[in-house]
């Protein structure tokens, strides 16, 4: 049930380019197109969306999206300190 409202509210709000892209996004990665439909839906909601969103449109909800969805990576080196030293020979 609630995936048919999910489906008309798309419907509604996208035009067919759009929903082919987002289709395309969902087979590849399921977790950013959720995030995209749930954003989608929202502005649908509370009556941001002005039309239907383009091709375009939906780009542009993909990078903010991405931007607000990124992972940042660090990579911390932990350096062994080796207890090998040249005074002491063992002869």
């Amino acid at each position: 049930r609630e995936a048919e409202i999910r489906n008309t509210i798309l419907a509604q709000v996208l035009d067919q380019a759009a929903r082919a892209r987002l289709s395309n996004l969902a087979l590849v990665k399921p977790d950013k197109a959720k995030a995209v439909e749930n954003y989608l839906i929202q502005m649908a909601r509370f009556g941001q969306l002005a039309g239907k969103v383009s091709e375009q449109g939906l780009i542009e909800i993909l990078e903010k999206v991405s931007q607000q969805t990124e992972k940042r990576t660090t990579v911390k080196f932990n350096r062994r300190k080796v207890l090998d030293s040249d005074e002491e020979d063992d002869y």
